[in-house]
C-alpha cells in the first residue's frame, strides 16, 4: 500500500507487488484545506505569504482512506505486506517527545507557529535571506549542492521563524520533525528521519552530515544545538524499514499490526521509479500544483538554480538533481477562481463541460504566438532558476480585444518555458538529459498541456500509465520494506522492473510549433533575466509595500477592536 499526501488530500493506494496491477484506491480531502486567512475558530488574520495546515486532516486520511481500500478490495488485511508514505516537502511541526503535534494542545491552538507549516509557507524569507547571507560569510561548504541559496520553503528558516517570532514554541517543542516523518511515527510510534528529506530540505550530507554547531549558532543563539535537541543525526536511507504498524495504529488504519512500514519519503521523488526511471539522463516532471523535476545523474555538477543534489536521494547509486517551478496547477486554478467571465461559466455548464476543459479547447484553436501574450510563470514566486519567491507573476501583450482563453494559454506557455529554462541549464552545466518523462493529474488528463510541453521543450514526453503514480511509488517502496522473503522486493529496481507503468503514447513536437515557440522562448528568457536577475526589482519592491502597507492594516484593526472591546455606555 502507498501512502500520499498531497497539498490539499490524501490518498491510500493498494497494488499487486507481482503484476503492479492497481487494486484499489481511496482518496481524502483535507476538512481545513489550506490555511492561509485565519486558524481554525479564530478571527484574526494571518500575515501575508502564510500557508498552514492542520496534522489531524492527516490522522483523518489514514483513518479513512485505508479502510476503504481495503474494503474495495475485497482482501484481508494480512494481505498487505507493506506501506509506504510519501508527503510534500518541506513541511514540518513542532511536536512533543510522544508525536503530539503542539496545536493540539490548548495551550497553542490559537498560535500560528504550533501548526504544520506547508512547503509552500514563504513567511520566512527574511530569515533564509539572512542563513545564506551568514553562510556565504562563513564560506560554508555545504551551499554548493544547492547552488547557493536555502529556499524559504525549507526546513531552518522556518525553524529560524518560529525561534524569532514565537520562542515559546521553540521552547515547547521536543522535536520539529518533518510530516512524512511524522506519519510513519504514528504508524510505527518510533520517531526516523529520511535521507531524501533530511538531503534536500535539511541542509544534511551523506558524506558530511549536517553543518556545524557553530554554523547554527550564528543563526541565532539558542540554535547552537539544534540538531541534537530538536532533531536527529540519525539518518535512514529510502527504501529501508523503518518500524511495523502498532497495535494503536492497527485499529486506527485497520491495517494488520506487524505490517513492515517503509522510511519516509517526498511526494515528488518516489515517482521516478514508478515511471520506470532507473538511468542517467531520464528527466521526470512531476506536475500538480507545482512541478518537481527530478533527473538522475552519475556526477555531481554544480548546476545554477538547482533546488539540490543528494546522493542516493532519489535511486541509490546516483546523485538525484531536483529543481521545481512553485506554481503550475494553482496558476491554472487561480485564474479559473478569479479571471473567467461568468458567461464563460454558463456556456461551460449548458454544454456539460468543466470549465478548465471548456477553456482548453477555446484555446486549442489558437496557434502558436497568435494571441501576442507572453507570461512569467511567477504566481508563487520562482523556485528554479532563480530561486525568489519575492518574485511575482507577469502578463505581457493584452489588448482591448485579449480574450480569457489566450491568458489561459499564454499562462500554460509560461510554465512551458520555465521548464525550458530548468533543462537548458541543466544541459549546460554538464548533466545530460536524454529523456523527459511526465506524471501527475496534468499529465495524465491534458493532451493539451502536454503537447504545448513537447512543442517548447522540443522533446518527446512519455506519460506514467497511473493515475496515482506517486503513491504507487510509495507502494513500492513499501514492497522494498517488506523484502523479497516476504512477497516484495530486496531493491527499487528489482520492484521498477514489474510494477511500474507507461502509456503507450508518445507526445511528438510539431516542427512547426517549435519554430515559433523558439522566438517567445528568447522573449521570455529576455523577461526572467530582466526581472529576475536585479536589472529591475521592482517585483521584490512592490511586495514590501504591500507588506508594510498590510502591517499598517493590522495595526489599526487592533487598535478599533481594543476601542469596541471598552466598557462604554
Amino acid at each position: 500500500m502507498g501512502i500520499d499526501f498531497g497539498s490539499l488530500s490524501g490518498r491510500a493506494l493498494l497494488v499487486d507487488t507481482s503484476t503492479g496491477a492497481e487494486m484499489a484506491d481511496s482518496m481524502h480531502s483535507y476538512a481545513h484545506g489550506l490555511i492561509e486567512e485565519t486558524l481554525p475558530g479564530t478571527t484574526e488574520k494571518l500575515p501575508p505569504d502564510w500557508t498552514l495546515q492542520h496534522p489531524q486532516d492527516y490522522i483523518d486520511v489514514l483513518e479513512q482512506t485505508i479502510p476503504d481500500v481495503i474494503r474495495k478490495a475485497g482482501i484481508d488485511e494480512s494481505d498487505i505486506i507493506g506501506v509506504g508514505v510519501d508527503f510534500t516537502a518541506c513541511t514540518i511541526l513542532p511536536i512533543k517527545k510522544d508525536g503530539t503535534p503542539l496545536c493540539f494542545l490548548p495551550e497553542y491552538k490559537e498560535n500560528p507557529h504550533a501548526y504544520v507549516k506547508l512547503w509552500k509557507h514563504h513567511a520566512a524569507q527574511d530569515q533564509a535571506n539572512r542563513l545564506n547571507e551568514i553562510a556565504h560569510r562563513r564560506g560554508e561548504h555545504f551551499l554548493e549542492r544547492y547552488d547557493g541559496k536555502i529556499s524559504s520553503e525549507w526546513l531552518f528558516p522556518k525553524v529560524m521563524q518560529i525561534i524569532e517570532e514565537a520562542p515559546e514554541i521553540y521552547d515547547a517543542a521536543d522535536r520539529f520533525i518533518e510530516a512524512s516523518d511524522w506519519i510513519v511515527m504514528v504508524l510505527t510510534g518510533k520517531e526516523t528521519r529520511n535521507s531524501c528529506t533530511a538531503g534536500y530540505k535539511g541542509m544534511w550530507s551523506k558524506n558530511e552530515g549536517f553543518p556545524s554547531d557553530d554554523f547554527f549558532k550564528s543563526l541565532h543563539p539558542k540554535m547552537e544545538y539544534v540538531v541534537d535537541d530538536k532533531f536527529s543525526r540519525t539518518i535512514l536511507p529510502i527504501g529501508e524499514k523503518a518500524g511495523e504498524i502498532t497495535v494503536k495504529a492497527a485499529k486506527l488504519t485497520g491495517l494488520a499490526a506487524g505490517t513492515a512500514v517503509a522510511v519516509g519519503n517526498v511526494d515528488a521523488h518516489v515517482a521516478v521509479p514508478a515511471c520506470g526511471i532507473t538511468r542517467e539522463g531520464q528527466l521526470l516532471m512531476i506536475m500538480g500544483t507545482s512541478t518537481c523535476h527530478i533527473l538522475l545523474g552519475t556526477k555531481e555538477e554544480h548546476v545554477p538554480g538547482m533546488c539540490g543534489i543528494v546522493e542516493d536521494g532519489v535511486m541509490p547509486g546516483f546523485f538525484g538533481y531536483e529543481a521545481g517551478q512553485s506554481c503550475v496547477g494553482d496558476l491554472f486554478d487561480w485564474f479559473i477562481r478569479t479571471c473567467v467571465p461568468e458567461a464563460y461559466v454558463i456556456d461551460a455548464k449548458a454544454k456539460g463541460k468543466n470549465i478548465h476543459h471548456y477553456l482548453r479547447e477555446k484555446a486549442a484553436g489558437q496557434k502558436p504566438g497568435e494571441s501576442g501574450l507572453l507570461a512569467l510563470d511567477w504566481w508563487n514566486g520562482n523556485r528554479s532558476i532563480l530561486a525568489e519567491t519575492d518574485l511575482t507573476g507577469m502578463l505581457l501583450g493584452m489588448t482591448l480585444s485579449t480574450k480569457p482563453e489566450e491568458i489561459y494559454r499564454a499562462l500554460i506557455e509560461a510554465t512551458a518555458y520555465g521548464t525550458r529554462k530548468i533543462i537548458e541549464t541543466f544541459e549546460t552545466n554538464r548533466v545530460p538529459i536524454h529523456e523527459l518523462f511526465a506524471c501527475g493529474g496534468i499529465a495524465s488528463k491534458d493532451p493539451f498541456m502536454m503537447q504545448i510541453y513537447a512543442d517548447v521543450t522540443n522533446r518527446e514526453i512519455r506519460i506514467s500509465d497511473s493515475a496515482q503514480t506517486v503513491a504507487l511509488g510509495s507502494a513500492m517502496f513499501g514492497a522494498v520494506a517488506a523484502g523479497k522473503a516476504n512477497g516484495g522486493y530486496d531493491s527499487i529496481f528489482e520492484a521498477a522492473k514489474i510494477m511500474s507503468k507507461l502509456k503507450a503514447i508518445v507526445y511528438k513536437p510539431d516542427p512547426e510549433a517549435v519554430r515559433v515557440y523558439d522566438r517567445l522562448f528568447m522573449e521570455y528568457v529576455l523577461l526572467h533575466d530582466y526581472f529576475g536577475r536585479e536589472q529591475n526589482n521592482v517585483m521584490k519592491r512592490l511586495k514590501t509595500i504591500k507588506k508594510e502597507t498590510s502591517k499598517t492594516i493590522n495595526l489599526k484593526m487592533k487598535v478599533i477592536d481594543s476601542i469596541n472591546m471598552l466598557p462604554f455606555p
